[in-house]
Order: structure tokens, then C-alpha cells, then sequence
């Protein structure tokens, strides 16, 4: 593991940075991972001005305020999203915007950059219209702080946005000009449709009311078995009943939870 690099990195530390990141956030990262652990890591190698891995361990282990820890968390989180990514979840949350009444919660469990976030807000516009502020609470939360201040920014890369509708971008977004060229900015009216956390899930949640919808995709791809269970336990207590939950394309309930009815197409409903 050691070989040539700019950075000692013995198979001493890649256990102990798969134990530290298991413990903090319940990722389980598999022994594969080494080469991107180290890649990922050397950066904060390099701004701290460190020689080695047992020098950035020492750092993490004497971090009372555990700004570094944050660092290292946000480091190792993978954060891969699109707007409408998996677009028929976005079709069928319209259905149930469509046909709900009263005020829907929505909460977007790992929500990355905002992608997902924005787009939610973006259907619940399309529904609700000029009523949208009136009829939906969107939360989007995620472990990692820094995605979350561009989330809370909106503002992305053009080509992020390269796949929306001529009407979708000139409805939802603002296009830089000057300096700002090549970027566009959530509109402000749709940016206060939505609030953003941090949270780390394996803690407690604030949460008071209870949420008729849940998007939880690609997230617990890094939590073993027994992680699952009980995140999905959990999940189905702050849901209304018959509340509706999205997890990602390559994840399954089967042997998680019995607590919701599938739907097909990674689409859940809670039955008890």
C-alpha cells in the first residue's frame, strides 16, 4: 500500500481511516477503497502541510473542536447528483402532489449539492404554481457542510443544467453574465421553497412533524445491513402513514423493512 507516493500510507492507517469514517457516519468502506482514500485525503495532506498519514491521524485524534474531523467526513462522502436524476420518481411525486391535500413535507435524506432538492421544488411548482409556498416544506440535509453551502447558494455550472427545458431554466433560474458567465442561479422564489441542514443519520433527528414524502437515494448503498434496518425503522416512524419513499435505483428493502409496500421501480409506500 505504501509505494511510491507523495505521502507514507501504510495499511496501518487505511484501517484506521476505515474504522474512524465507520464509526463517525456508518459508511462502510470496502478494502478496494484504498487509492481512493489516499487520493482524496492527500489533498488535506497537502493544506496542512503534513509529511505523512500517522502525522494527519495524530491531528484527527487531538481535534477538540473536530473542525479537521468535519474536513475528513466531508473528504471521504461521495456526492453525485443530477436535477432529475431518475426522472420517473419526480413524475410520480407529482401524481401525489396532485392528489394531496394540505400542507406535504418533504425531506431529501443526503441531498448532496441541491440537485435533488431544487428539482422536488421545481415539480411542487409545476403542481401548486403561484401556491407552491402554501402547500409544501422541503428539507434537504445532508453529513457533508460543504455541499451543503452550494446547495443553500444554488448556483451551478450551465452544463449541470445542459438537460432542462428551454421553459425549465428560463422559469427557475437565473443565467450569469460578466464575471458570473457560464453559471446560472436558482431563482430566489424557488430557493425559498426549500431549507437546508446538516445531519449526519446515524444521530438523533430534530424533526417535529412527520414527512407524507421521503427521497433517500444512494444513501444507504454505504451502510451494511444492519445500518439499514434501522435507518429505514427509523424513517417509517417520522412518516405519515401511507407516506410515499424513493431510495435509488440499485437499492432494494428486500431484508431491510417490512414496514412499506413496493410500488416497482425503487418506489415505496409505508403500510404500517
Amino acid at each position: 500500500m505504501e509505494g511510491e507516493r507523495e505521502f507514507r500510507f501504510t495499511r496501518e492507517d487505511f484501517e484506521w481511516i476505515r474504522e474512524t469514517v465507520g464509526r463517525e457516519t456508518g459508511i462502510q468502506l470496502s478494502e478496494a477503497k484504498g487509492d481512493m482514500v489516499y487520493s482524496r485525503l492527500a489533498r488535506r495532506l497537502r493544506a496542512l502541510g503534513l509529511r505523512d498519514f500517522a502525522s494527519y491521524r495524530k491531528l484527527l485524534v487531538n481535534d477538540p473542536q473536530r473542525q479537521e474531523m468535519a474536513q475528513f467526513v466531508n473528504a471521504l462522502t461521495t456526492n453525485l447528483t443530477a436535477f432529475y436524476r431518475e426522472a420517473h420518481h419526480f413524475e410520480h411525486l407529482a401524481q401525489v402532489l396532485e392528489q394531496a391535500k394540505g400542507l406535504v413535507r418533504i425531506w431529501s435524506a443526503g441531498c448532496s449539492t441541491g440537485e435533488e432538492v431544487y428539482s422536488i421544488a421545481m415539480t411542487a411548482r409545476d403542481v401548486f404554481g403561484g401556491r407552491a409556498a402554501e402547500r409544501v416544506r422541503i428539507i434537504g440535509t445532508d453529513l457533508d457542510s460543504s455541499v451543503l453551502e452550494q446547495a443553500a447558494a444554488g448556483v451551478y455550472d450551465q452544463r449541470r443544467v445542459a438537460g432542462l427545458s428551454t421553459a425549465s431554466l428560463r422559469e427557475n433560474f437565473l443565467r450569469g453574465t460578466g464575471k458570473n458567465d457560464g453559471l446560472v442561479r436558482v431563482r430566489p422564489e424557488l430557493r425559498r421553497l426549500v431549507h437546508f441542514e446538516q445531519l449526519n443519520l446515524l444521530h438523533d433527528w430534530p424533526f417535529r412533524e412527520r414527512f407524507s414524502v421521503v427521497f433517500c437515494r444512494n444513501v444507504i448503498i454505504y451502510f451494511n445491513k444492519e445500518i439499514q434496518r434501522r435507518l429505514f425503522e427509523r424513517v417509517a416512524e417520522i412518516m405519515v402513514p401511507a407516506g410515499w419513499l424513493y431510495i435509488g435505483h440499485s437499492e432494494t428493502l428486500w431484508k431491510v423493512s417490512d414496514r412499506f409496500e413496493p410500488h416497482g421501480r425503487t418506489i415505496y409506500q409505508k403500510s404500517k
